[in-house]
């Protein structure tokens, strides 16, 4: 499937076939069950009585989609609404019923996720690896087809380069996307996992994130360099870099003359930067 993402989920959806309108029918809930390719993972459950309250007014709206496995029906999109009519109480739900390939259901529920606005950092991040593992996507062709920047698809990946309990934290809103960008700037383990920790006890904010990052960074070139203290023009530049780039960079010289050094951590990484750089 060639159609990009970013022009909306109608534009995914095959047509019905000899030119027919689309069919909605109305399926038993029972009967339907939840895609294990959902790029969603986590569900509100307030957020979906509120939805559930809704739809035991005035009926589910929107038809949800799905494949036809036989046994049953798979859902590829709406799988919030399926839920909220199960605990509406509804016997039935609308449905569309589709036959994609593994890639298109992936594409599809990716799509509707994205244009909800429903998935956290580390979900999106999941689904858009999925996405480019099933498709073999370059990062270049994943963001065209999502209709998103590549240094955004890029920024979103380098999340699922952190250990599986920070992102565990990021999945459950504990830390902002923020703090985390925070976090990937640095580069020395033992460093990051002091960060971590100070900003799940500290409540540190995202700024005060970043200069503690920053500070880190510096603590650590301090041993290559002969300790001489950086004016604060450079030391406040070195700060800009590293908001703008989200990787550890150092400023060696002075306010005539110098050099920037600008860590990278994998080759994705490294055409981030280039893309960020003007490339």
């Amino acid at each position: 499937m060639k159609k990009a993402l970013g022009k909306g989920l109608n534009a995914l959806l095959p047509s019905a076939p000899h030119g027919e309108e689309t069919a909605v029918v109305e399926l038993d809930v029972g009967k339907i069950e939840p895609n294990p390719d959902q790029p969603r993972k986590i569900f509100d459950e307030e957020s979906i009585s509120q939805l559930a309250e809704s739809i035991a007014s005035v009926g589910v709206v929107q038809p949800i989609i799905v494949t036809d496995e036989g046994a049953y029906y798979k859902i590829v999109a709406g799988e919030r609404r399926w839920r909220a009519a199960r605990k509406a109480g509804l016997k039935a739900v609308p449905a569309i019923i589709r036959n994609f390939t593994k890639e298109q259901g992936v594409e599809v529920a990716l799509i509707e996720n994205l244009q909800r606005q429903d998935l956290n950092p580390i979900e999106e991040a999941a689904a858009y690896k999925n996405l480019m593992d099933y498709s073999n996507l370059s990062q270049d062709e994943l963001a065209l087809k999502v209709g998103k920047k590549r240094s955004t698809v890029a920024n979103a990946l380098r999340l699922l380069k952190l250990p599986v309990e920070i992102q565990k934290n990021i999945e459950e809103g504990i830390i902002s996307s923020g703090h985390a960008r925070a976090l990937l700037s640095v580069s020395d383990t033992k460093a990051r996992e002091k960060l971590f920790r100070e900003i799940l006890t500290g409540n540190i904010s995202v700024r005060q994130a970043e200069k503690k990052a920053l500070s880190l960074g510096e603590k650590k070139s301090s041993k290559k360099t002969s300790g001489a203290k950086h004016p604060p023009e450079i030391d406040a530049m070195t700060e800009k870099f590293i908001n703008k780039l989200g990787t550890k960079v150092v400023i060696e010289g002075d306010l005539n003359k110098g050099k920037i050094l600008i860590d990278y951590y994998s080759m994705e990484d490294l055409e981030r930067l280039y893309e960020i750089l003007g490339g």
